[in-house]
């Protein structure tokens, strides 16, 4: 369990550091690092991660990911909550490291809407079921899909952070949302990326039980620890 656990932690931190770090770039090249590679940097790390990690801990990376898994009865209730802490922990040492090296940068790549609150709550809703959703089909069946999983995930979250991080954000992820925003101050609007990621990933859940076979999410949950 340990070893699951460290390994959450530094994929989160990765996570975290290289896609927040993508956005703090940008702000001081002034558009160096431009929207398009901030969304090529989100997917591109996941990628690496879920190859790297992935076989020892899932790489599940984000707390709406773990929750969705858990709740679909695919991941036993015992590892939750250190999954959690170790995801949570990883991702507030990059905000860390960040603060260090940008000390005055305002919001280190935090998630803030650039409309309503209600729209960047239903665009992190959407954003996460689909993440979720390609997440719990890709991840079973045969061993040749389980090895492009990687590169599924990846392109999903580069694809949405793309088209969509300019409004909501894209975050689709608690963990990466609340560590930039806690550690440089930048509390409003938190809960939208708080709530919405979970609320995403349960209702893909139901779309998984109603397009796959019941292995997909079993009926009922059956946990262990």
């Amino acid at each position: 369990m340990m070893k699951k656990c460290v390994a959450e932690m530094i994929g989160t931190f990765a996570l975290v550091f290289a896609g927040t770090g993508a956005i703090v770039i940008n702000d001081v090249t002034n558009g160096g690092i431009t929207h398009v590679g901030i969304a090529l940097t989100f997917g591109l790390v996941v990628l690496a991660m879920i190859y790297t990690v992935g076989e020892i801990s899932g790489a599940h990376l984000n707390p709406a990911v773990t929750l969705g898994f858990w709740l679909a009865g695919r991941f036993p209730a015992g590892q939750v909550g250190p999954y959690l802490g170790s995801q949570a922990a990883g991702a507030f040492a990059a905000s860390l490291v960040l603060k260090l090296m940008f000390p005055a940068h305002p919001n280190l790549g935090s998630t803030l809407p650039a409309g309503s609150e209600l729209q960047s709550f239903a665009f992190e809703l959407l954003l996460t079921f689909i993440l979720m959703f390609v997440i719990l089909n890709v991840s079973t069946g045969a061993k040749e899909k389980g090895i492009t999983a990687g590169i599924a995930v990846g392109a999903v979250i580069a694809f949405e952070a793309m088209f969509a991080g300019k409004i909501c954000g894209a975050s689709m992820n608690p963990a990466r949302s609340l560590a930039p925003a806690i550690v440089s101050g930048t509390l409003q609007h938190l809960w939208i990326y708080l709530t919405a990621p979970v609320m995403g990933a349960a209702l893909a859940i139901f779309a998984c039980r109603g397009c796959q076979e019941p292995a997909c999410c079993p009926l009922p949950r059956r946990n262990t620890v």
